[in-house]
């Protein structure tokens, strides 16, 4: 009897044991392992705006560092609207995720995800609105839910530009559209802007209720500040974010190289926003922060205040035909002091060549964005054999115009990608006179109004 008492001890101390090492052999995967999915809250009444809402824009530092790019912290039921006050009959979220800044430190960001009401969608397009504000309120995230007073209070743009996001909803895709300026609202750092845009597709394919495959087509669209945010994401692609399947990416008015677009702003008509994004870069770049606190003059400092806090229309519309240069009291072209050189030559688009074919349309002239580095831009893909790149000058042209005339264009160059047709190979450039002279862009420009006016009436986006 004490014999196998003793055998039975043995036995159990060897099963133990080999439970022991098993559990230790796949600790890793343990940790690893994909995180459970998070409860959606319901949709508020009425929204909060994002500094009157910390929990959700800013989650505590540490949940935000502890998680994966892309992994989702926390998501909500949404009402979206046009112009804050016509409802939509669409499924809509908010999810809270964790994103990089330029430094690689991680930081929250936001995204609005959508989808045809009831539908399971197989296309993604993330459209970059051109948020180019300074106020949290002013984000897309706010300023699409339906009352919201971002558009009473100045954010003229996201809603006109959301409406771009229902032509992709009306063909049956998913949208993500993400508040790419992060939580400081960074207005122009590209990098940033990159980055939260990769990790706000990654959030939406993992949201259980939009019901994304993971290999899902996506494609990427921005005009403008939009811009800056879709190619710095279309070249941080391949090293940041090679998993996503990202089959197309169209850019318009393309803030190619911003030490060109203050050079063309400056004493203009858009200086007022020079300024803004000046004040945005600061917010992710310390160095050129510490550079305006010190060297501001009373008027720079006076005008970064008020500025600091306003919406698109207003920093438009607040110090035209300023001289923002002179702002700074610095020996010399304030544009060739090293701190500034350097945030240049940071957020300057051309470093790596997209993975992934690219549709360009510009302006010119364009009042606000020179056609010059564009041109560059393009040329620079261009040198190397793997690029695909589409590039549309429009002649009849302005900043606005562009966007309206070239975004049909565009839109069925991307329903092209995303429906699997290959683009052609290699870098083709085209001069227009008018882009709305294209009877397929502008038909579809078309449907895609109707199709919003119609749904003003409560008819269902993009299913039936």
């Amino acid at each position: 009897m004490t014999t196998q008492t003793a055998a039975g001890r043995r036995r159990l101390l060897a099963v133990g044991a080999a439970v022991i090492a098993l559990l230790t052999a796949n600790a890793g995967t343990i940790a690893t392992a994909d995180p459970a999915p998070v409860a959606v809250a319901p949709a508020a009444a009425v929204p909060l705006p994002p500094e009157l809402d910390p929990g959700f824009y800013r989650p505590a530092p540490d949940r935000v560092a502890a998680a994966a790019e892309g992994e989702i912290i926390a998501a909500r039921q949404v009402n979206v609207a046009n112009f804050g006050l016509i409802p939509l009959n669409v499924d809509a979220w908010q999810v809270s995720y964790r994103s990089n800044n330029s430094r690689g430190e991680a930081t929250p960001a936001v995204a609005t995800v959508l989808k045809p009401r009831g539908s399971a969608p197989d296309k993604l397009m993330s459209m970059q609105i051109a948020a180019d504000s300074l106020g949290a309120y002013c984000a897309p995230s706010y300023a699409v839910q339906q009352w919201s007073a971002a558009t009473a209070l100045g954010q003229v743009v996201a809603p006109l530009e959301f409406i771009v996001a229902q032509g992709a909803l009306q063909q049956g895709w998913g949208v993500v559209i993400p508040d790419h300026q992060g939580p400081n609202e960074a207005y122009a750092a590209g990098p940033l802007a990159g980055r939260i845009t990769l990790d706000g597709i990654r959030a939406a394919l993992a949201f259980e209720p939009m019901r994304l495959p993971a290999d899902t087509r996506v494609g990427m669209y921005g005009y403008s500040g939009g811009a800056i945010a879709t190619g710095h994401a279309a070249e941080l692609k391949r090293t940041y974010a090679p998993e996503l399947n990202i089959v197309g990416a169209a850019e318009g008015g393309v803030p190619a190289d911003l030490r060109y677009v203050l050079e063309n702003g400056n004493n203009g008509i858009w200086s007022g926003m020079i300024l803004a994004a000046v004040i945005g870069l600061s917010r992710e770049y310390p160095e050129l922060a510490a550079l305006l606190n010190r060297d501001l003059d009373p008027l720079g400092t006076a005008l970064a205040t008020v500025k600091g806090g306003l919406c698109v229309q207003w920093n438009t519309a607040l110090a035209p035909f300023l001289n923002v240069k002179g702002l700074l009291r610095t020996a010399g072209d304030p544009i060739d002091h090293p701190v500034v050189r350097e945030v240049l030559d940071i957020t300057r688009m051309g470093k790596s060549v997209p993975d992934m074919p690219m549709y360009i349309w510009q302006g010119n002239p364009d009042e606000l964005i020179p056609v010059g580095p564009v041109n560059t831009l393009v040329d620079t893909y261009c040198q190397d054999p793997s690029a695909t790149v589409r590039y549309t000058r429009e002649h009849l042209s302005e900043h606005i115009t562009t966007e309206l005339s070239g975004g049909g264009p565009a839109m069925l160059w991307l329903r092209d990608r995303l429906n699997g047709i290959p683009a052609q190979p290699g870098c083709s450039t085209t001069d227009a006179g008018w882009l709305a002279l294209d009877p397929e862009g502008t038909a579809l420009s078309l449907r895609t109004f109707g199709e919003a006016f119609a749904s003003f009436f409560g008819k269902p986006i993009g299913v039936g």
